[in-house]
């Protein structure tokens, strides 16, 4: 497909990064936030499924590479100022955090601590092997 002026409205930070939040094409629910370079946003757009950018590792990570819950994009927005972008997906395996999650967002401040909301559906251990 090619860059064709694409990837050139988005507003990459000064590590050449943007943030991207996934979102459930179904519910609507927010599932996770993870960072995109160039690159990873060129793959996700001719490969459409999600691929992120591991600050921690220094590399591409393709959502779902260890685990087999890809994300495949159903649709890509860009926001209003072009420093964020949303990947509407459908999340196989119905899990989207590395904790064995529906969500990245399982905590809800309640009484002044974090409670968690949300139960594991899948252990860790049993999904990274």
């Amino acid at each position: 497909m090619g860059d064709s002026g694409i990837l050139d409205l988005v507003s990459w930070n000064s590590d050449g990064l943007v943030p991207a939040i996934a979102q459930d094409f179904k519910s609507g629910r927010v599932l996770m936030m993870a960072w995109m370079n160039r690159e990873s946003l060129q793959l996700t757009i001719d490969q459409g499924y999600a691929v992120y950018w591991s600050r921690s590792r220094g590399k591409l990570w393709r959502k779902g590479e260890s685990s087999g819950h890809e994300q495949l994009v159903r649709e890509l927005r860009l926001d209003c100022d072009g420093d964020t972008v949303l990947l509407v997906v459908e999340q196989k395996g119905g899990i989207a955090c590395h904790t064995g999650r529906t969500s990245c967002f399982y905590r809800v401040l309640d009484d002044g601590a974090w409670r968690e909301r949300e139960p594991v559906i899948k252990s860790p251990e049993s999904i990274y092997k």
